[in-house]
């Protein structure tokens, strides 16, 4: 009997229906998100170095909260530590989803993004390393550039008006989560202080209590709100960093549905929280987070100094070996066959994208370089710096390649009898079962 040779599995492909529908939802936010990012990025700066920079300077250090809690907090500590744990809930979400339903369900589809997402964290990682060392500097800063802000990106794809195909698209989202995933294992573990086991052991139990609850098919905000609160204000107490408490609970939440649901706990509030952090509390650590001098002098020592330099190297070309190479090498070892519609030049476009390194990239600094103002802020510089150059080149690049991805989307989105399902997905796509099932 003759062996039929496998298949060889198709990489950056038509996305199966129901898989597209949930990426095109969360993407809608994210873009809106990331436009309104942008323009709160613009208002600090400019507020910052205006004649009016004191009293930002005054706003972002004014301290309140409940003292005997351990929680009076400045309102740039009160963003970074108790918004953000609104982002890093719902990135916990969008992680369990991929891990249950999306690209990461099967180590088949997962290899890809995953190695890609993993290169693309260590090759920043150890490039910041190097030029800060070689330069006399702290090393510290190793994790300042591994983190890729999604939303930030899809704003600069807004604004360009690119037309990526869905798998493109889908690509980097997945390769978000991941390296989100990789940035909160990285805060966890390496930026702690001080722990009290006690309020650690507090938090552990009100998770255990929270996973309780969620098998009990226990619903109602009055009873997760509470718990929520009590779980963050722990964390926080026990010395690991608080938005850790977010992505613990967006994991434990129910992604499956029972028979009697429409939608999942998970689905129904990503629903309700993803445009919260995406158009508010976002916008707001970037606000209080973004606000830092761009004089001539500062701005020359973003590429004078170790440490910024450091950051600006690991983002900007860091990203773009890590993705690229990984992505390479992944779909080499796998034998994954590249959709004969796209090249690798694609993907390197889209691997200079993974350099806007926005939200976490500033988060991170500042957990990296809490003691010193001056190289605090000039790293701030440089993830900002950074960011315009990656967001700049990802710009020439992918508007390069525009008229075919115009084609391909225009291609991907047919709909002669207008039943709201592409005809891609039933004439010589994935077959009608898989088009017809519920996201």
């Amino acid at each position: 009997m003759t062996n039929t040779p496998r298949s060889r599995p198709l990489f950056l492909g038509v996305l199966p229906w129901p898989e597209r529908r949930a990426v095109a939802h969360a993407l809608r936010t994210e873009t809106v998100g990331g436009l309104v990012l942008l323009v709160a990025a613009v208002v600090a700066l400019v507020w910052a170095n205006s004649p009016f920079g004191g009293a930002y300077e005054a706003i972002r250090d004014f301290h309140f909260g409940i003292p005997v809690l351990g929680l009076e907090l400045s309102v740039g500590h009160w963003t970074a530590d108790g918004l953000l744990t609104v982002f890093f809930l719902v990135a916990g979400i969008e992680l369990k989803r991929e891990l249950v339903v999306g690209e990461l369900r099967t180590p088949a589809t997962a290899a890809l993004p995953v190695v890609a997402a993993l290169c693309g964290m260590a090759v920043p990682a150890g490039l910041y390393a190097a030029v800060a060392t070689a330069g006399g500097g702290s090393p510290s800063g190793w994790a300042v550039p591994m983190a890729t802000d999604i939303a930030f990106a899809l704003a600069v794809l807004a604004v360009i008006s690119t037309h990526l195909p869905a798998a493109l698209r889908a690509f980097l989202l997945t390769l978000a989560v991941v390296d989100d995933l990789g940035a909160i294992l990285v805060i966890a573990v390496f930026f702690t202080s001080d722990l009290n086991p006690w309020a650690l052991l507090g938090a552990v139990a009100g998770l255990a209590l929270f996973y309780v609850l969620q098998r009990l098919r226990v619903t109602g905000w009055w009873c997760y709100v509470p718990l929520g609160l009590a779980i963050w204000a722990l964390m926080y107490n026990g010395g690991v960093h608080a938005t850790v408490s977010g992505v613990a609970m967006g994991l434990i939440l129910r992604t499956t549905r029972d028979e009697d649901e429409v939608t999942s706990p998970a689905e129904r509030t990503g629903h309700l929280l993803h445009p919260l952090s995406a158009g508010v509390v976002v916008p707001l650590f970037a606000l209080f987070a973004a606000g830092v001098a761009v004089s001539a002098g500062d701005l020359g020592k973003v590429f004078t100094s170790p440490e910024p330099l450091g950051v600006v190297v690991g983002l900007v070309l860091g990203k773009i070996v890590g993705i690229f190479a990984g992505t390479y090498l992944a779909a080499r070892f796998t034998r994954a066959r590249l959709n004969p519609d796209l090249a690798w030049a694609d993907v390197f476009g889209l691997a200079t994208l993974g350099g806007i390194g926005f939200t976490v990239a500033l988060l991170i600094g500042e957990l990296s370089f809490p003691a010193t103002a001056s190289q605090s802020e000039h790293v701030k510089a440089a993830v900002l710096v950074a960011s315009v150059i990656s967001a700049c080149l990802a710009s020439l690049l992918l508007l390069r390649r525009n008229r075919l991805y115009r084609r391909l989307c225009a291609e991907e989105n047919v709909d002669a009898d207008g039943d709201g399902i592409p005809d891609i997905y039933q004439h010589g796509g994935d077959s009608p079962t898989t088009a017809g099932q519920a996201d």
